[in-house]
């Protein structure tokens, strides 16, 4: 019997699930890749998504131990302060992230005291770590190939694998970002599906595949070791990596790569506010 309650919330502007975890006895919960709203075009933030966090977790009486990423997202903004302000917990990301800040500080020139220690978290998780909610053990994974810091958080028999997977008809992750790499995705894969073939598997993004006419996020490890479209049922290293890396030479840059990582690398903070009060992302032309 599972002592666990597992909530996900699906943001379809960024295709993004958020799950909210809790013990079901201590009513501790951790959540997992939140969001905060961004609008592009007039530059304005917005906490809506949040706010259904935090009337689910009010409305039932949890108490937030944690506050997770799997990893810097490129694709939207991480609502952790706003979450952390009016939730309280603590926020952690992969130990790696170091390697991502000195990546991303070199691409967008940031300001000399932006450090690349990782200590805008308040947690730097390493592999094998475990940290709990309640009585509950979450069990760390590093999982890298999408980005260096790439996190999964095994829950009993639940194992959260932010963007590594997709459902098995839309994929895996790509592996083009700065320090992205398809043989370790594939690595990082496999370590996943080592786990039993009952494991539940809950991704962090669906963008509905041609032939769905719904969102999902949820399959197990034996589903996607047999239906796997990447995979492919027993897909070697060499393969895979031919095909990722073909299909990445095809693929767009995520809409909000620029604002998202700059941001997510602060732990979801905004840049220094500059002498007129206002903070500024910055757009690097023929950078990335």
């Amino acid at each position: 019997m599972s002592n666990i309650d597992i909530k996900a919330f699906f943001d379809q502007a960024t295709f993004t699930v958020t799950y909210v975890v809790s013990d079901k006895q201590t009513k501790e919960c951790a959540i997992i890749d939140s969001v905060r709203d961004f609008d592009a075009a007039s530059g304005r933030t917005s906490t809506q998504s949040a706010d259904s966090l935090i009337d689910y977790i009010q409305s039932n009486q949890l108490k937030t131990r944690w506050i997770l990423e799997s990893h810097a997202h490129a694709d939207h903004l991480s609502a952790a302060p706003y979450l952390k302000e009016n939730l309280g917990g603590e926020t952690a990301i992969g130990a790696h992230i170091k390697e991502v800040q000195s990546t991303f500080k070199g691409v967008f020139n940031l300001e000399e005291g932006f450090n690349v220690d990782g200590k805008q978290f308040d947690q730097l998780l390493n592999d094998g770590d475990v940290i709990k909610i309640g009585e509950t053990e979450i069990s760390v994974m590093h999982t890298p190939g999408h980005t260096p810091a790439c996190l999964s958080y095994k829950i009993e028999d639940a194992v959260f694998v932010g963007d590594t997977l997709f459902m098995p008809d839309f994929g895996t992750a790509r592996a083009d970002f700065p320090g992205g790499d398809a043989k370790t995705l594939y690595q990082s894969i496999n370590k996943i599906l080592s786990l039993p073939d009952e494991t539940k598997i809950f991704v962090g993004h669906d963008y509905q595949a041609p032939d769905r006419d719904f969102y999902a996020w949820e399959s197990t490890v034996g589903q996607q070791k047999a239906k796997n479209i990447h995979l492919n049922n027993g897909k070697t290293q060499e393969q895979f990596v031919e095909l990722r890396n073909a299909r990445d030479a095809t693929l767009d840059m995520p809409n909000l790569i620029l604002p998202s990582v700059q941001v997510n690398i602060r732990a979801g903070e905004m840049p220094p506010k500059e002498d007129n009060g206002v903070s500024y992302l910055k757009l690097p032309l023929d950078a990335l």
